[in-house]
């Protein structure tokens, strides 16, 4: 005769069975749980877009560093030669600090940045890094050459230009008057005084700290700011116009109209 198994037994197997499946459930709860909170994969970054974090993670060569701090305490002898090599044929000295390439990059103090970066904000600052990329334009190449200065205390931008404009013009022969930028008497602008404001739009104010292009051009801190200039266009205009013509030169706001040449 088999045994009976008492109500008692039958009871306590149930409630075994009844905990494990509870616990499986519990675990499989957890797993997706787990799973759920998984962080997301980072955005991706649009192409033709620059990213200043990208930029401050990209490993930047040593040697295509061009330290402003050693220029300034004449420490590194190489480096000087090779900006006093650069600014000659532009005939400039102090008014720009250093001549750079697009594919290299500058130190001010602990400030490191690739000139390409300034370059892409200027060019999606003006609408134009989209264009280029998607459609294959060329940006800048690797003969360019891109002039900075590092802002110092007490500067602004219309004095930085026109002690670039003394330098230029001294190297030709030319003795600029320190009041050739004032108006006349009449209050009209003088020749240099329309180079001078036109020059604004040739031109770009970068704030190493923030990373950012400035948009007011009187808010000028000290060793913290770079004024950068393309020497192709900046020197292109100068080149083109006959000093002894200067004061016929016209500029609307926008334009800088200058005198036909004389047949």
């Amino acid at each position: 005769m088999a045994d009976k198994i008492s109500p008692h037994i039958r009871s306590s197997k149930r409630n075994k069975y009844v905990f494990v499946a509870a616990c499986c459930i519990a675990l499989m709860g957890i797993g997706l749980w787990l799973v759920l909170r998984q962080p997301e994969e980072p955005t991706k970054q649009p192409v033709g877009l620059p990213s200043a974090g990208l930029e401050k993670r990209m490993p930047i060569p040593s040697d295509k560093v061009i330290d402003y701090n050693k220029l300034k305490e004449g420490t590194d002898h190489a480096l000087t030669d090779l900006m006093e090599k650069r600014k000659a044929p532009y005939g400039v000295e102090k008014s720009v600090d250093i001549i750079a390439g697009p594919d290299e990059s500058i130190k001010v103090g602990q400030e490191t940045v690739r000139l390409k970066h300034i370059l892409d904000e200027v060019r999606l600052n003006q609408g134009e890094i989209l264009e280029t990329d998607l459609a294959g334009k060329p940006g800048p190449k690797a003969g360019d050459a891109f002039g900075i200065h590092v802002v110092q205390p007490g500067e602004n931008i219309w004095d930085i230009h026109f002690h670039l404009l003394t330098e230029y013009y001294g190297h030709k022969g030319i003795d600029l008057s320190p009041f050739a930028d004032e108006p006349d008497r009449l209050g009209y602008s003088s020749g240099v005084g329309k180079i001078l404001k036109f020059s604004e739009n040739l031109v770009h104010i970068y704030n190493l700290r923030k990373r950012t292009l400035e948009t007011d051009l009187g808010l000028i801190s000290p060793l913290s700011k770079i004024v950068v200039y393309n020497m192709g266009r900046v020197f292109g205009l100068l080149q083109s116009i006959d000093y002894k013509d200067v004061d016929r030169i016209r500029f609307d706001g926008e334009t800088l109209w200058l005198p036909a040449a004389q047949q």
